[in-house]
């Protein structure tokens, strides 16, 4: 997966980059570079994140030229600063570096926590592995396309990723105020952790003598970083909103926009996905006030988390944001674990299990086949996107998978006591 990343597909982007007159920028590191671009920009000139020059700077910088809307083959992505004002603020020390330095260390720290979000998980679900199976785990997982992307892109995605486990452990060995703390932290991409935090206000609201510290933390932790970017940047709120709204106008949409389009057309597929997603956010509602009294550690609390953020990664995130299925690891390591109640349960969980595992490794499947297909296949047709893109083509299917075998193991788990483990 790594030589079919780095040796075959980044290559041919290069060259159909420079064939756009787009290749002259960065692309090691392009995701993190408008957060380096805007926090050294603030540090030392006072310049405004959300402006429309420091957009342009941050397109020159990666593209070698500013986008042309008038240019049909210029991206749809502005690559506009779409982070929360105090992003600027926790990544400043990155500012003072050279982007060349920052971007290498972001990637060995963004490596060393996606590596520890395996095993932080694995500690929070309280489940316990042989060493010869972890280490396969943490391969495969280190191995998967959506790491892969995010380490050579910088994505802060990875970070969030981190800081959700790490939340949870906290909140699995009873350090709730501390848990709070780090879901905030998170919310530098709230898009990723919105239906987790959810639920967890509503979960810790239960019983709020023993969990109301998980909100303290939270909300204060928020309190003061909204705080100091007001005090620094009065308008940041009014700023982001907008750049939030313009965002969705221009990128990928949703994964549920997408399947939608094809059999429903552009024309409906847009009211559709709004019935859809409203379906989704209300279900995700029901589902977190139900299992509102789950104990840390029991089923019904994973499998709502899970379910929770694979609604996420189908109705809230852009379709091209891979490197955020990360945050499927905790469902599909749950899917792992109770694998045989899913194989007794029937036909169709059968089925479905058959289909998800297919789907969760079809990517390694067909990098490997194109590996040894590349001496047989005339250039044209292997740098083909049909022929190319082979290992990416389950990448939308891989959160529907997750989801659907996640439903059925709640069904099959029937979780009506909250404290079952």
């Amino acid at each position: 997966m790594l030589y079919y990343d780095l040796g075959l597909l980044m290559p041919r982007s290069f060259q159909i980059s420079a064939t756009n007159r787009l290749g002259s920028g960065y692309s090691f590191g392009c995701d993190f570079y408008p957060v380096w671009l805007t926090s050294r920009e603030w540090l030392r000139e006072g310049r405004y994140p959300y402006s429309d020059e420091m957009t342009r700077d941050i397109q020159q910088g990666l593209f070698g030229r500013p986008l042309d809307p008038n240019i049909p083959t210029d991206p749809t992505d502005l690559r506009t600063f779409a982070h929360p004002a105090f992003v600027v603020l926790l990544f400043w020390p990155a500012g003072e570096l050279p982007f060349a330095v920052s971007r290498v260390v972001l990637a060995v720290l963004l490596a060393a926590m996606t590596m520890a979000s395996v095993l932080v998980w694995m500690l929070a679900m309280s489940w316990r592995i042989s060493w010869n199976w972890m280490a396969v785990i943490l391969l495969l997982t280190m191995g998967s396309y959506p790491a892969i992307e995010g380490l050579y892109v910088g994505q802060l995605g990875l970070l969030v990723a981190f800081l959700l486990a790490a939340s949870l452990l906290a909140l699995q060995r009873g350090r709730f105020l501390l848990a709070g703390i780090l879901m905030a932290i998170s919310t530098m991409k709230p898009q990723v952790t919105v239906l987790a935090i959810l639920y967890l206000l509503i979960w810790s609201m239960h019983d709020w003598r023993a969990r109301g510290r998980f909100c303290l933390g939270l909300l204060s932790t928020l309190v003061v970083l909204v705080g100091a970017s007001l005090a620094v940047l009065p308008h940041w709120i009014q700023s982001w909103t907008y750049t939030i709204l313009a965002y969705r106008h221009y990128t990928r949409p949703p994964l549920v926009t997408e399947v939608l389009t094809s059999p429903l057309g552009t024309i409906w597929a847009g009211p559709a996905t709004i019935a859809l997603t409203g379906a989704a956010i209300i279900i995700a509602i029901l589902l977190a006030w139900r299992n509102r009294a789950a104990a840390v550690g029991s089923f019904a609390f994973w499998i709502t988390l899970s379910l929770l953020l694979s609604i996420t990664t189908i109705f809230i995130l852009p379709g091209q944001a891979i490197y955020d299925h990360l945050i499927l690891l905790p469902g599909i390591l749950l899917l792992v674990r109770y694998r045989s109640k899913l194989r007794d349960a029937g036909g169709v969980p059968r089925t479905l299990l058959s289909i998800g595992g297919l789907v969760l490794f079809w990517p390694w499947i067909a990098a490997f086949a194109l590996i040894l297909l590349r001496p047989l296949l005339a250039p044209p047709i292997f740098n083909s996107t049909a022929v190319l893109s082979l290992p990416l083509r389950t990448a939308a299917s891989l959160p529907f998978a997750v989801l659907a075998l996640l439903a059925w193991s709640m069904r099959v788990n029937s979780a009506k006591n909250p404290q079952a483990a």
